[in-house]
């Protein structure tokens, strides 16, 4: 890219194009550079990388001022950096990707059922660097003004790395539920190891048809890991995990070698 251009930002999200999540990234982003969003047409949350095969994607234009083109897509948030990335950008290649700000924490193994950073990892095996940012708290009237200083910081110093430590880099961003002058820093870290463990509640229709409401709790198996974003949330911190697509278990191939063959 050269240095006169503007960086192209692509930005979607998982709670869907009216969400104050995902204007509040969209008015930031346009910061940076020039700005194309892609979300889907209604909420989305815990669709993880899933996409839409048996019925067609309908995208409509939301929205255009100078430098910003905000779409609406009836499909998944995959599916929008999919057709977002061979429809609409055509042969515009964006810079980063940009998905949130999810209403609700993405920390932990919470990450493979997220649909906010399933569409961070869908840019990153198009090669584009992307972030995922979320703030722990689910209530609509969330107050984003700490995520957008921290993701502001972020995303610039992101823009600012060499091109070869961008291609492909994911990186899983969450916010604590504080206000913005308790948050102590940001932490680097890992994922924290744990489960999610579901609670249904039974019920029946008017119908007499049996149905359920899931709702669940995470189990954290090491609270006390001070490399883990789970501490570095709960201590205050904003966390930081880089995520990869590859889901190779290294450490048991050769041991799988001398049992299964080569």
């Amino acid at each position: 890219m050269k240095s006169s251009e503007r960086p192209l930002i692509f930005v979607t999200n998982d709670d869907g194009v009216q969400a104050a999540g995902i204007a509040a990234l969209i008015r930031l982003a346009a910061e940076f550079g020039d700005v194309v969003a892609v979300a889907p047409n209604e909420s989305y949350s815990g669709m993880s990388h899933s996409i839409t095969m048996h019925r067609p994607l309908f995208v409509s234009k939301v929205s255009q001022t100078d430098g910003v083109e905000v779409y609406s897509c009836t499909g998944t948030p995959v599916d929008c950096v999919k057709i977002g990335f061979d429809e609409i950008l055509g042969t515009r290649i964006p810079d980063l990707v940009l998905s949130g700000i999810n209403h609700g924490s993405n920390a932990n193994v919470s990450v493979i059922y997220s649909g906010t950073m399933g569409a961070a990892t869908e840019a990153a095996l198009y090669g584009i660097p992307s972030i995922g940012f979320s703030l722990t708290d689910h209530s609509p009237a969330a107050d984003f003004t700490a995520s957008v200083h921290y993701a502001r910081q972020i995303i610039g110093q992101v823009l600012a790395m060499p091109a070869e430590s961008l291609a492909g880099l994911c990186l899983n961003v969450n916010i604590p539920n504080i206000p913005q002058d308790k948050i102590r820093g940001i932490r680097v870290c890992r994922q924290t190891r744990g489960n999610w463990r579901e609670d249904f509640v039974h019920r029946t229709d008017p119908n007499n048809r049996d149905y359920y409401w899931m709702s669940g709790r995470f189990y954290n198996f090491e609270p006390e890991a001070e490399d883990s974003d789970e501490w570095a949330l709960r201590e205050g911190y904003v966390s930081i995990v880089p995520v990869q697509m590859d889901l190779t278990d290294y450490q048991r191939l050769d041991t799988l070698r001398s049992y299964l063959g080569e």
